[in-house]
C-alpha cells in the first residue's frame, strides 16, 4: 500500500545498527553531520528520483553540479561579478544542460542512460579543460572576498544553532525540496 514504508523501515534499521555499534554516532553533533551529508546527497537524489519515477535516468547530474559551481566561481572571479550573478548564471547553465539532455532524448529516441552518460563524459572533460585553460590550474581561485559572497553564503552555506548543535542550512533546503517533491508526486498529474 505504501512503498515508501520500506525505505523508512530500512533507514530506521540502519540508524539503529549505527547507534548500537558506534558510540560516537550517538551524539547530536554526529547526527548533525550525518544530516548535512544526507542533505547534500538528498537534494540531488530528489531530482534524480523524480526522473526515475518518470522512467528516465540522468547520469550527468553530479558532474553538472560541478560544472555549475566551476562556472559560477570562474565567472565571478574573472569577470568581477557579484556572487549572486554567478549563482544565477550557474543555475541557467544547469538548466541548459538538463534541457540539452532532455531535447536529445526526445529528438533522437535514444535511451536517457546513453545520452546522460555521454553528457557526463563530455562535461567531465570540459570541466578539466576549461578550468585548466582559464585558471592555469585544475581548481578555481577563492571568491570569498567578492561582492555578494557573504549573503550567498548565508542563504546556501550557513548554520543554524539548535540548542548546542549546529545544523547546516542545506538540511532546511533539503526539507523544502522534499515538501515540493511530495506535493508534485501526490497532488499533480
Amino acid at each position: 500500500m505504501r512503498p515508501e514504508a520500506a525505505s523508512i523501515l530500512g533507514a530506521v534499521i540502519v540508524f539503529a545498527l549505527f547507534m548500537a555499534v558506534a558510540p560516537s554516532f550517538r551524539s547530536f553533533a554526529a547526527f548533525s553531520t550525518v544530516l548535512y551529508a544526507s542533505s547534500t546527497i538528498g537534494i540531488m537524489s530528489l531530482a534524480v528520483g523524480l526522473l526515475m519515477i518518470g522512467g528516465e535516468f540522468d547520469l550527468s547530474s553530479g558532474v553538472a553540479v560541478t560544472t555549475g559551481a566551476l562556472a559560477a566561481t570562474m565567472m565571478n572571479y574573472n569577470w568581477h561579478l557579484n556572487s549572486w550573478t554567478g549563482v544565477v548564471l550557474s543555475l541557467l547553465l544547469a538548466v541548459a544542460i538538463g534541457t540539452f539532455n532532455g531535447v536529445l532524448v526526445m529528438k533522437t529516441g535514444l535511451d536517457s542512460f546513453l545520452i546522460t552518460l555521454a553528457s557526463f563524459l563530455m562535461l567531465q572533460g570540459l570541466n578539466l579543460a576549461i578550468t585548466k585553460w582559464v585558471t592555469n590550474a585544475v581548481s578555481t581561485p577563492s571568491i570569498s572576498d567578492m561582492q555578494g559572497f557573504g549573503s550567498a553564503k548565508d542563504v546556501f552555506a550557513s548554520s543554524i544553532t539548535i540548542g548546542s548543535v549546529s545544523v547546516k542550512i542545506t538540511v532546511l533546503w533539503w526539507l523544502v525540496f522534499v515538501a515540493i517533491a511530495t506535493y508534485v508526486l501526490y497532488s499533480t498529474r
